[in-house]
């Protein structure tokens, strides 16, 4: 069964908003055609961005090309539920990548589908990590991250965006964009999806020169929360629930989380005010940040 792959989402948008908040893999975006490969009864199946590709149906030769490919062959067959989405690198709007780079496919995500679930919920990712090795070892080529990182701002990500020349040409300039996954990302609408900043978009939108800023700084609510939200904090306002409700069971999560940001919140804030000199401070992703540093730090409660 083809199971078209999700559309990734402007950075800022609704789709993803919070997406920034915890560990982010930031990828190169290549400009070619959007394909994928599974096993499906034994045979191998193959999609473009829309349709599922047989008969005299290809993309721009995507399934002759792998037709003949052993290492994809032998891939999803030790791994009959995944399959392989990626990017067949033809020309599009971008000319500058290297001669040795076009009509290969390059894989960006390893999935597995549900075929079940609603749409927009049909495919679970499994993070680079996890994949990458076997990858590696059945030789198949492979997009890498060009930058990881924990709690970032925009500027980080566009700084990481205006270094990347993944597959391009010497002295060509940039690709195309880059694209932010945070595999433990779920939206608003209960789905995962994924980020993108595209480099032309981004230079219409920001006429001065951009700054480069270093990817190691982090925004003042990761500095709160690591300051401030430590085991100890966690623990004691867990040890307050089991008091009242005569012991702990996993449904009082959520009450926890209300007790911590109230705690943080009224009992600290003085502290902050005068540790970060009135810092302006964005109270929801100070909250998303606390839930995650709770989940970093008490993993056996969830």
């Amino acid at each position: 069964m083809f199971v078209k792959y999700q559309h990734v989402e402007r950075f800022g948008t609704s789709g993803v908003q919070g997406i920034e908040d915890g560990t982010c893999y930031i990828f190169p975006k290549i400009d070619g055609a959007n394909a994928s490969v599974w096993m499906e009864n034994g045979e191998l199946q193959f999609g473009s961005r829309r349709r599922h590709l047989n008969g005299n149906k290809d993309n721009h030769g995507f399934m002759e090309t792998l037709k003949k490919d052993e290492n994809i062959k032998a891939y999803l067959e030790k791994f009959p539920n995944h399959r392989l989405y990626g990017e067949w690198l033809v020309p599009h709007t971008l000319k500058t990548y290297r001669e040795d780079a076009w009509k290969k496919f390059y894989v960006f995500d390893v999935c597995i589908a549900d075929e079940e679930a609603e749409e927009g919920k049909k495919l679970k990712y499994i993070p680079y990590d996890v994949y990458m090795p076997a990858l590696e070892k059945h030789d198949i080529l492979f997009l890498a991250p060009l930058k990881i990182i924990k709690n970032g701002r925009f500027e980080q990500f566009a700084y990481v965006m205006q270094t990347n020349t993944t597959l391009i040409q010497t002295d060509k300039g940039t690709g195309e964009g880059i694209v932010i996954k945070n595999y433990d990302f779920v939206n608003r609408y209960g789905r995962t999806n994924w980020a993108k900043i595209v480099d032309t978009e981004f230079k219409e939108q920001n006429t001065k020169i951009f700054g480069a800023p270093k990817t190691e700084c982090s925004p003042i609510e990761y500095k709160i929360i690591e300051d401030f939200c430590t085991t100890a904090f966690i623990e004691k306002e867990k040890a307050k629930i089991e008091v009242d409700k005569c012991g702990w069971e996993s449904k009082y999560i959520g009450e926890l989380f209300g007790r911590l940001f109230h705690e943080l919140v009224t009992e600290e804030i003085w502290n902050i005010i005068k540790k970060y000199k009135m810092p302006t401070i964005d109270f929801k992703r100070l909250n998303r940040l606390m839930i995650i540093k709770v989940k970093e730090l008490k993993k056996e409660w969830f």
